[in-house]
């Protein structure tokens, strides 16, 4: 039985940057998660930190609000974001109009645009179509929603914030019209326990509708699924958008050593569904050439989707027709006080849908401390001359990933066993420089209960191996923290499963080959098998 202010539901870029706000002005709160962290669209988008170009022609307001947070998440977030710049292309098949509209929207909303000529774009940047027409530089970047949710987490425990990882509502509690709390599930133990609460605020997406639901609500949530392809090379440098009304498969992203193609809209009825078929591949990649030609000689490492919470109204459209602007739900007006749902929205703007919803809670709690989110960095980096002096110690290249991942206090405790402990300088992971240390500060977090968190947390499998070198010493790596609490062949049969997920619609070509290395090692040499058709 645990005693709160305020509980939040659901462990997205909105859960987490709510949860910093309220406890940095002083409201205990509670934040749970039914998954891990980043479980839904936050850990499954393009990663892209909008400049607010994508959204300047058709909604200025959107547009608005992205670059003024891209400008503040850099400055407070700088270790989870690439500044890669971004570029909007115009192809010779695509309506000019639309581009004199993009420039005049971006202009009243504030996006700086620098045009460049196709000479400059293709020196920048030589994988560009033959038949590009005109150029234009924003200030997109690559932001990495693991990092930013965790790194949001450490903040707000600073606070005071307290964080259950798969703990899954199952009742609302109310008493006389008021929130009284809510029952909670651990979904490892199956022990069920109780929170009591003044506020209640949900903020768990696509699932956004089904939890109002257990207060007896009814919200308009329609999940968008949007499939997105991982190439194994970085194809471009810059997020490259194609300036043409926003439609699937029209912008790249790249990420460390790898290359994001999205996305898809489709309408789906279950929040689950994070399917992905050969049919999207297929249309993905016929428009992605469009603007990269050459792309199938890429091998593609694994097809995802997430799925957007489309907040829509009633007569609203659905689709890419929907709004991408937030909505925030104070349900005392359908006779619940204390009740909040947050819905719609966009990654890039999760600070400032926390801090419009965080106003409102505070009003409503009698609380007068204003938001401090956009002043205060996230974690603190560590220094130079600290990352100087234990520079040795970590794998070529490793230093500056780790750094990024890690934080100041991270890093200490894991500079410290790479000192100490030679044996802990191996290489867990190649392709993410991801050393023993590092896997074991992590694998020893309260909040790791299985290899995918350890993923989330250091990006083990998902460099360009997905897995077929790692999983075998991350799966020992893990055992030998957790020992009895843990099944350890199962626990690598379960995370091989999951890379397999990304890769099933993916299996021709190169990336053909490559499965058939990762059967060959696990199957027949381990005597591992999948699951079966």
């Amino acid at each position: 039985m645990e005693e709160i202010r305020a509980l939040i539901i659901g462990g997205g870029a909105t859960g987490v940057g709510i949860l910093r706000d309220l406890c940095m002005r002083g409201i205990p709160s509670l934040l749970v998660e039914k998954g891990d962290l980043t479980n839904g669209a936050s850990g499954r988008f393009h990663g892209l930190l909008h400049s607010g170009g994508r959204y300047a022609a058709k909604d200025r307001e959107a547009a608005k609000e992205c670059i003024e947070e891209n400008i503040i998440l850099r400055r407070i977030g700088a270790d989870f974001i690439e500044e890669t710049e971004g570029m909007f292309v115009r192809l010779t098949s695509d309506d000019p109009l639309y581009k004199d509209a993009w420039l005049e929207g971006c202009e009243e909303s504030g996006v700086p645009v620098m045009p460049i000529t196709l000479t400059e774009a293709k020196e920048i940047e030589p994988a560009l179509s033959p038949n590009a027409a005109e150029a234009f530089l924003v200030q997109d970047a690559a932001i990495d929603g693991f990092r930013m949710a965790w790194q949001n987490i450490a903040s707000a425990k600073n606070y005071g914030a307290k964080l259950w990882t798969y703990h899954e509502v199952i009742e609302i509690l109310s008493e006389n019209g008021k929130i009284k709390g809510a029952k909670l599930r651990n979904n490892i133990t199956g022990e069920e326990k109780t929170v009591y609460c003044e506020i209640v605020v949900n903020a768990a997406g696509a699932w956004a509708g089904k939890v109002a639901a257990l207060a007896g609500l009814s919200v308009g949530v329609q999940p968008d699924k949007g499939a997105l392809i991982a190439f194994n090379r970085r194809i471009v440098s810059r997020v490259i958008n194609r300036l043409h009304k926003a439609s699937d498969g029209d912008i790249f992203v790249p990420h460390g050593p790898i290359t994001i193609l999205g996305t898809s809209s489709i309408s789906v009825d279950d929040p689950e569904d994070t399917s992905t078929s050969r049919e999207e591949v297929e249309h993905l990649m016929r428009v992605g050439e469009e603007m990269i030609p050459g792309l199938r000689n890429n091998r593609i490492l694994r097809v995802y989707a997430g799925l957007r919470p489309l907040y829509i109204p009633e007569g609203g459209a659905a689709g890419r027709g929907a709004s991408r602007g937030f909505a925030i739900l104070d349900h005392e007006k359908d006779g619940l006080w204390g009740m909040f749902t947050i819905v719609g929205g966009k990654f890039t703007t999760y600070r400032l849908m926390a801090e419009k919803l965080s106003d409102q809670v505070a009003k409503k709690l009698n609380n007068t401390e204003p938001c401090r989110t956009a002043e205060e960095t996230l974690v603190n980096a560590p220094t130079e001359d600290e990352k100087e002096s234990v520079k040795k110690y970590f794998p070529a290249f490793g230093l500056d990933l780790a750094t990024h991942r890690l934080g100041r206090v991270r890093f200490a405790r894991v500079s410290k066993a790479l000192k100490k402990f030679p044996s802990k300088r191996v290489l867990v992971c190649e392709c993410e420089n991801i050393t023993l240390a590092e896997v074991e500060e992590i694998a020893n977090e309260d909040t790791t209960h299985n290899l995918d968190d350890l993923r989330r947390r250091t990006r083990i499998g998902m460099g360009t191996c997905q897995g077929t070198f790692c999983a075998l010493r991350a799966a020992a790596a893990y055992y030998r923290v957790k020992k009895e609490k843990v099944d350890a062949v199962k626990e690598m049969r379960r995370f091989l499963e999951g890379r397999w997920k990304g890769i099933r619609p993916a299996l021709f070509g190169k990336t053909l080959k490559e499965i058939e290395l990762t059967r060959a090692l696990y199957e027949l040499s381990f005597n591992i098998e999948g699951d079966k058709p």
